[in-house]
């Protein structure tokens, strides 16, 4: 199916306003992205391109840029959300509990939620096992973790036609590939529905800060711009603000600090509350009734 046979057109203003709890008007879902680059093969993005355009493989400068989020960045985050007493989601590829078990054993003792994130990273298009790489993914953050993850982010967001199909067989029950409105929303699959949380693609830190190549502090401004406009309209109708970071990145020296400013914002501005993946999904089937099949 496209995706229009899945998503019916909807006009955010023609729905019964969901409504957050404790009254909030912007429920803030953190999604921290931990990744397993393999060496062997091209890296996930670049830091420095090749010289006179010839890449070569093993792409070590580029593998260890990615690296120092694993061993430095991702310590940073873990000491700012202990600071704020957050829990983010994690979009973790599942060989990380492997290659990087010491990461992921401290984001599950934390109590962070573990969201499918592949099982290393590439484009889900050149995966020959879409199915079986999902299965194998979910098994094994279910015997890490000890319980089987809700949720699913696509590393790049990508997906294929059969994709949303394929998960929910897996029984996964929510996820973030769908960038289209500020609310979750349910899309069709040939198992039954699939709830879509709201991702603000925006707000992640690579197309800001990697691609469209702004300096540290406009990242900032762009996540207090969108507070603003969220916490304006929340009165009336509540959103939901995603935040998507890598340690690679926003963990970095130059920019932890504009990071940290935003959590800070956000710690001292009322009407805002922090959810996971999980409990914005049971929080949504909560508003919409426990709708049966979901």
């Amino acid at each position: 199916m496209i995706p229009r046979d899945r998503l019916p057109y909807s006009a955010i203003v023609d729905r019964p306003p969901l409504r957050l709890p404790g009254g909030a008007k912007v429920a803030v879902w953190t999604i921290v992205n931990l990744e397993v680059w393999d060496i062997s093969r091209p890296m996930a993005r670049q830091v420095l391109p090749p010289p006179m355009g010839q890449t070569r493989l093993p792409d070590v400068v580029n593998w260890s840029w990615h690296e120092y989020g694993m061993r430095v960045g991702v310590w940073r985050f873990f000491r700012l959300f202990e600071r704020h007493r957050i829990r983010p989601t994690l979009a973790i590829n599942a060989r990380v509990c492997d290659d990087y078990e010491r990461v992921a054993a401290e984001a599950r003792d934390r109590g962070w939620e573990f969201m499918g994130h592949v099982w290393e990273q590439m484009p889900i298009h050149i995966v020959e096992d879409q199915a079986g790489m999902i299965q194998r993914s979910l098994d094994r953050l279910e015997a890490f973790t000890g319980s089987r993850p809700l949720g699913w982010l696509g590393p790049g967001l990508t997906q294929t036609e059969e994709t949303p199909d394929l998960l929910r067989a897996a029984g996964i029950r929510y996820i973030g590939d769908w960038l289209h409105d500020d609310e979750p929303t349910e899309i069709t699959t040939r198992h039954g529905p699939l709830v879509t949380l709201p991702y603000t693609a925006e707000l992640n830190d690579i197309p800001a800060q990697i691609l469209q190549q702004h300096e540290s502090p406009y990242w900032t401004r762009r996540c207090l711009d969108t507070l603003a406009c969220y916490l304006a309209e929340g009165a009336e109708r509540p959103k939901i603000m995603a935040i998507a970071i890598h340690p690679y990145i926003s963990g970095v020296p130059h920019r932890i600090r504009y990071l940290e400013e935003v959590y800070d914002r956000l710690a001292e501005t009322p009407g805002v509350i922090h959810l996971t993946g999980a409990e914005l999904y049971h929080w949504y089937l909560s508003q919409k009734g426990g709708a049966a099949g979901v």
